[in-house]
């Protein structure tokens, strides 16, 4: 198995930017897709974004596209989630995942970090 733990998370102003970053350790981490995504209170979690095992295909969430990047360095057990022109509406804990496959479904990730907060600011 793999273990996920995020960092990066704070407090930002509306239009600015975060990049969140979750180091794995454990089991292989370049045999994982590694996907991100984010939860408000009372709400499902919500696919933000997944990147393949060599980081060469990337999807993500249509809230996402042309403001967030996901990349990662398999050398150093990493993936990121560069996200900048950041809303209010982004408020929201991201958490990182594990998986086989590029789903884009919370139930079909196998590992969990334990999330960060990310608060931005109107």
């Amino acid at each position: 198995q793999v273990q996920l733990v995020e960092s990066g998370g704070g407090l930002v102003q509306a239009g600015g930017s975060l990049r969140l970053s979750c180091a794995a350790s454990g089991r292989t981490f370049s045999d994982y897709v590694m996907g991100w995504f984010r939860q408000v209170p009372g709400k499902e979690r919500e696919f933000v974004g997944v990147v393949s095992r060599n980081g060469g295909i990337r999807n993500y969430a249509d809230s996402a596209k042309g403001r967030f990047t996901i990349s990662r360095d398999n050398a150093k057990n990493t993936v990121y989630l560069q996200m900048s022109s950041l809303k209010p509406e982004d408020t929201a804990v991201y958490y990182c995942a594990a998986a086989f496959q590029m789903w884009r479904r919370s139930q079909d990730y196998n590992y969990w970090g334990q999330g960060t907060q990310v608060t931005v600011s109107s």
